[in-house]
């Protein structure tokens, strides 16, 4: 059945929309809003500030908050905070922190900071080396049309780096950009970035309009947008970690030999196949979105660009790379991340300021390092339980727990199930089978 729509649902107290929405849309509607309500922030002023973050809030949406100790990263410890459903995320983040931990840890270094943003115009005038000259004769426009914007990031170090002007016109007829770099420090830079392209783009305008070196018809630009990329490849930190194969001592029963080269060789086939690379990497985001969103930072924009670098080479690729040299397993991740540690809700988030507090207040640099560890511990793990006793054993002893709550076991049935499987495969069925064997309710898994 179509429902009606609604105008002015903005405009709505919290309590109207609810009840709206309820009316409309719930199945059950007393359980729904019993439901709503229970996920509201008991807290006032903290359920204020949740309210405050989007348009149209009607409750909160939880997902589960852990950490994963034992991360030494540079020679310092951390346990880093993840935000994230799946279930053997975390578990297999501390396995592979606890793995490194006595191999050296995790290495990290910040390649590059470079942020880009972009005013794409279309101009259709006949000789470019005016309009270059033109470029030239505005550029230092650039800059002192921003001062009033720029002066906080500049104190800070930061602020616009360059200006060019890009041809575009082979792609598109009369498509040009003015592309900029900048360095935003330890914000993000949204915003920053965003209000210094849109004055590019006024002073821009006025710049073409108004020069008298062009001829009349070729004094017209149309602004198309001003806009940043989330697309950031010089953003770029590397994350590693090496140790002699000798030292390996996997202890799944492969010689540490083999389980090197079985490793290497499973990384260079994320490497060469896509169809392994999407999967692969979408492992590697599970440990960099879990701590993206922990500290409030933007996961969306960190997966578009994470994804677009894997595919620069004109073939999606692994975003990590193995080698055994000279008795050497060494295993690293590339990858660009654009993060803040302030603005955002990094400061208004009582979870998220939680989260910066347990990382000891890092810098945007050093979150971008932890990060990166993140994401290559991860990884680490989930190739090592692939060439060894497979990605399900761990995974569904993980998602075990998952099973039985929808089954809605009690504690005690949970504590015998759980028994059962330490020396048993765990599937979905058999977790049902077991289930109903344990209350004496017939069972259809397995023809019984």
């Amino acid at each position: 059945m179509n429902k009606a729509p609604i105008k002015g649902f903005s405009k709505l107290s919290k309590e109207a929309k609810i009840e709206w929405l309820i009316s409309n849309y719930a199945e059950q509607p007393e359980a729904s809003l019993e439901v709503l309500k229970s996920y509201l922030h008991a807290d006032e002023k903290v359920q204020k500030l949740h309210d405050e973050f989007i348009e149209n809030t009607i409750s909160n949406f939880y997902m589960p908050f852990g950490v994963a100790p034992n991360f030494l990263i540079n020679d310092k410890m951390y346990a880093l905070p993840l935000a994230i459903e799946e279930s053997s995320v975390v578990a297999a983040a501390a396995k592979a922190a606890n793995f490194w931990m006595d191999r050296g840890g995790f290495k990290a270094k910040v390649i590059s900071t470079t942020k880009v943003g972009h005013v794409h115009f279309i101009w259709n005038g006949n000789n470019k080396t005016d309009l270059k000259a033109v470029f030239d004769a505005c550029k230092p426009d650039f800059f002192a049309n921003t001062q009033n914007i720029t002066a906080n990031m500049r104190s800070r170090g930061g602020g616009i780096l360059d200006i060019e002007l890009v041809d575009k016109t082979a792609l598109e007829p009369g498509y040009f950009q003015l592309q900029a770099t900048f360095e935003t420090c330890h914000s993000m830079g949204a915003n920053f970035i965003n209000s210094c392209l849109e004055a590019f783009a006024a002073t821009w305008r006025q710049a073409i309009e108004n020069n008298s070196t062009l001829e009349p018809a070729d004094r017209s630009v149309q602004i198309i947008m001003s806009i940043l990329s989330n697309y950031t490849p010089e953003c770029l930190v590397r994350a590693e970690v090496s140790c002699k194969v000798d030292e390996i001592n996997e202890g799944s029963g492969i010689e540490n030999a083999e389980f090197a080269e079985k490793f290497v060789r499973a990384i260079r086939i994320a490497e060469i196949e896509p169809y392994r690379a999407v999967t692969h990497n979408k492992g590697i985001m599970n440990g960099v979105d879990s701590v993206v969103i922990a500290t409030g930072n933007d996961f969306r924009a960190i997966e578009a660009c994470a994804h677009a670098f894997a595919g620069r080479s004109g073939q999606y690729a692994s975003l990590t790379h193995a080698t055994v040299e000279n008795g050497i397993f060494r295993f690293w991740i590339d990858i660009p991340l654009a993060l803040g540690t302030v603005g955002g809700i990094t400061k208004l988030h009582p979870i998220v300021k939680f989260a910066h507090e347990i990382l000891a207040h890092p810098s945007a640099e050093e979150l971008m390092q932890i990060i990166a560890v993140a994401g290559l511990a991860q990884n680490f793990s989930a190739v090592r339980s692939l060439i060894t006793s497979g990605i399900q054993k761990g995974h569904m002893k993980m998602h075990l727990l998952n099973i039985l709550n929808q089954l809605e076991a009690t504690e005690e049935e949970k504590a015998i199930i759980v028994n059962y499987f330490k020396d048993h495969v765990v599937s979905h069925s058999e977790a049902v089978r077991v289930f109903t064997e344990l209350r004496g309710i017939p069972s259809k898994v397995g023809g019984k």
